[in-house]
C-alpha cells in the first residue's frame, strides 16, 4: 500500500497548518537571537511558538480543519523546534544535556517507528494530548531554565528547580513514547488485518 498526499491543495490551506509553518519559520530567528545573546528576544520567539503549538490543535479539532498534512507537519514543527532549542541551550547550559540526549533517542525511535508503519501500510501516529503535554513542558522547562540562569547563576535553588522541571519533562516524554509505541502496534495489526 502506497500512501500518496498532495501538499498544495485548498484543503491543506488551513490555520493550523499555517501555524505549524509559522513555528518552523521562527526556528532560525530563535537560533540567531539566542546565539547573539539576545536572550529576551529569543524567549519571546520561543513563547510565541509554544502558544501557536497549543492553539493549532484546538483550532483543527474545533473547526474540523484536521488534514493529513497537518498530522505530519505539526509533529515535524515540534521536533525541529525542540531540537534547535535543546542544541542551542545545551551549548551554554550543560544541565540540559541529558534531556537533549533523551530527546534525540526518543525522536530517532519515533522516526524509525514511522518508517516501519509506512512500510507496513499504516499511517504514522498523529500527535496526541500526551505528546502535546510533553512539548508544552519542554518549552516551559527550557524557558524557566534560561530565565533563572539570568538571575540565579550557580544558585542551589536554580539547580534543584532545573532538575525537577527537566526530570518531569523527561518522564512525560517517556510516557508519550510508550503510548505512541502501543498505538503503532495497534495500527500495524489493523493494517495487517485489512490485507487479509
Amino acid at each position: 500500500m502506497v500512501i500518496k498526499m498532495k501538499i498544495f491543495t485548498k484543503e491543506n490551506l488551513t490555520i493550523p497548518n499555517l501555524l505549524s509553518l509559522f513555528r518552523i519559520i521562527t526556528i532560525p530567528f530563535f537560533v540567531y537571537f539566542y546565539m547573539k545573546d539576545m536572550v529576551y528576544t529569543a524567549i519571546i520567539i520561543l513563547v510565541a511558538g509554544g502558544l501557536s503549538d497549543c492553539v493549532d490543535g484546538y483550532i483543527a479539532r474545533r473547526f474540523n480543519q484536521i488534514t493529513e498534512l497537518g498530522k505530519m507537519l505539526d509533529p515535524l514543527a515540534d521536533k525541529l523546534t525542540q531540537a534547535a532549542i535543546a542544541i542551542c541551550i545545551a551549548f551554554k547550559y550543560p544541565i540540559i544535556s541529558p534531556l537533549l540526549a533523551f530527546f534525540i533517542i526518543k525522536e530517532l525511535i519515533m522516526l524509525i517507528g514511522a518508517c516501519v508503519l509506512l512500510k507496513k501500510g499504516a499511517r504514522p501516529v498523529a500527535a496526541n494530548w500526551y505528546g502535546k503535554l510533553g512539548t508544552l513542558l519542554f518549552y516551559l522547562s527550557v524557558t524557566v531554565v534560561v530565565v533563572m540562569s539570568l538571575f540565579m547563576v550557580a544558585s542551589p535553588v536554580f539547580e534543584i528547580v532545573s532538575y525537577i522541571l527537566l526530570g518531569i519533562t523527561a518522564v512525560i516524554m517517556a510516557y508519550s513514547l510508550y503510548k505512541y509505541f502501543i498505538i503503532a502496534l495497534e495500527q500495524i495489526k489493523a493494517a495487517k488485518n485489512s490485507k487479509e
